[in-house]
């Protein structure tokens, strides 16, 4: 097994799906987004959005939890690779962010990441940096989170 076909380069995985209930969005919004359309049904019928919904960073973090788990199946698998298995590290960092279209309360939001490639750090050897495109769709397939990231990965 070679380090892209363990890390699965090119191919879009699907990490999981969540739905989010109103009550869901509202606490999530009382502790970290407390704005009106995320909090009131009645002012989010009046907003832009008309309807509750969910905040783009619940979003985020809904992804950051499916793509953990996701990760942890990972290391349950097999590896069949050169030297030690490949150990997930900590992300410096995502760009592009953009939330395309209103996750709202009910809808169910399925989670994706692709791995696009990955190099080595010549500042920490042994450390590879994997570059990522994450992603989610509601029910009717449109897209409404994708991003970019990158995260460490040992190899060595």
């Amino acid at each position: 097994m070679s380090l892209d076909e363990f890390l699965r380069i090119g191919e879009t995985v699907t990490l999981g799906s969540h739905t989010f209930s109103a009550d869901e969005i509202k606490r999530f919004a009382e502790r970290y987004d407390p704005q009106p359309f995320h909090l009131d049904e009645e002012a989010a019928r009046r907003s832009i959005f008309g309807g509750l919904c969910a905040s783009g960073w619940h979003t985020c973090a809904m992804w950051m939890r499916y793509n953990l788990q996701s990760m942890a199946r990972t290391k349950e698998a097999a590896w069949e690779g050169p030297g030690p298995r490949p150990q997930f590290g900590p992300s410096p960092g995502f760009s592009n962010l953009k939330w395309l279209k209103p996750v709202y309360a009910g809808d169910t939001i399925t989670f994706t990441r692709r791995a696009l490639s990955h190099r080595p750090l010549s500042s920490r050897p042994g450390w590879r940096l994997l570059s990522l495109m994450g992603g989610a769709s509601n029910g009717a397939g449109d897209a409404v989170l994708e991003f970019e990231n990158t995260v460490l990965l040992k190899v060595e």
